[in-house]
């Protein structure tokens, strides 16, 4: 099968520009990781046409006549519903393609939409408030909210915006930190309680149904921290600072529980072939996190191939497992 690769590549050498967020690509992918999945599709016997994205993907997705594409595009912009660009042309074209549809992708990209979606669906989730303006993070403070408090953008992934210092001690701390990400990042803030606890995240794939592969907790790597914040910092120096340990610590009972929770977020906002969720469990409960419907595939540094590794399943493994699922759904196997 003739197989379409769209991306989006990290700029190489090109700083950030002055005035915007240190992490403003960090969504994008180096080229070991788009180098490494077009091997792992090559090696399932397809041959790999790279798309790219933005405006090359427009242009050669005309030209180069393709059976189906393997989308890990995050889209370009700040917009919530950037990560379903690719795909929207893809539906246009008739063309088939692996993940979610662009309605998943930009609902899960919207996170206080996702927390009400999947809370809907009978998963613990922090109580937040979302703040629009400075007026909002005014009334936020009389509302007198209970510390200790996180702050994340409302439309990022790839953990952008979210740091040591999100974790909110006091009124002071919410007032500066609420306001440079408003400044910063020109989108809504998501405050929400804290969740003291172990990190952990579960890897689902297929479809009808989806099935969690593994999960694995995520902690530093100086011993367990309730308070630990898998923050941007963190995941950049992830070989000195994390451990993550696969398959995690945790009562039969509490990991069933765990992935039956990942598979009803998976299902409530409509994810397919794949997905990365994210929790924290608190006094025995998992609370829901987040989801992330377009993973990280970076075979040395993802989270979902490190927890893939850890439970048996090699790299070129996992992704032909996850072709396999598309395949089905497209009707291609």
């Amino acid at each position: 099968m003739r197989i379409g690769l769209t991306f989006d590549m990290k700029p190489a050498g090109s700083p950030v520009p002055s005035g915007l967020p240190d992490d403003l690509f960090e969504e994008y992918d180096p080229p070991s990781t788009v180098g490494a999945i077009e091997a792992a599709i090559a090696e399932c016997g397809h041959e790999v046409v790279r798309l790219g994205g933005g405006r090359e993907f427009l242009e050669r997705v005309l030209h180069e006549p393709v059976d189906f594409v393997f989308n890990i595009a995050e889209g370009r912009g700040t917009f919530r519903s950037r990560e379903g660009q690719v795909p929207s042309v893809l539906e246009m074209l008739g063309i088939p393609y692996s993940f979610s549809d662009p309605l998943t992708l930009a609902i899960s990209l919207d996170k206080p939409l996702t927390k009400r979606l999947v809370a809907a669906a009978g998963v613990a989730v922090a109580p937040d408030w979302v703040v629009e303006s400075e007026s909002d993070l005014a009334r936020l403070l009389r509302s007198d909210p209970p510390f200790p408090l996180f702050a994340k953008p409302a439309f990022e992934g790839s953990s952008k915006g979210i740091r040591g210092s999100s974790r909110l001690e006091g009124a002071r701390q919410l007032k500066e930190t609420v306001g440079e990400m408003l400044r910063s990042y020109g989108q809504p803030v998501m405050v929400e309680g804290f969740v003291a606890g172990d990190e952990y995240t579960v890897g689902i794939i297929g479809n009808s149904p989806p099935e969690a592969i593994g999960a694995m907790r995520i902690r530093p790597r100086s011993g367990t921290d309730p308070d630990f914040v898998y923050s941007i910092e963190v995941k950049r120096d992830w070989e000195n600072q994390v451990a993550y340990d696969v398959p995690p610590p945790l009562p039969p009972e509490l990991l069933a529980r765990l992935y039956a929770d990942a598979v009803k977020a998976f299902s409530a906002i409509g994810c397919r072939d794949v997905a990365r969720v994210d929790f924290r469990i608190r006094e025995g409960v998992p609370v829901f996190l987040e989801i992330n419907p377009l993973p990280g595939l970076s075979p040395a540094y993802g989270d979902l191939p490190i927890l893939s590794r850890g439970m048996g399943l090699d790299y070129p493994a996992l992704m032909s497992r996850i072709l396999a699922a598309a395949f089905a759904r497209c009707g291609l196997a």
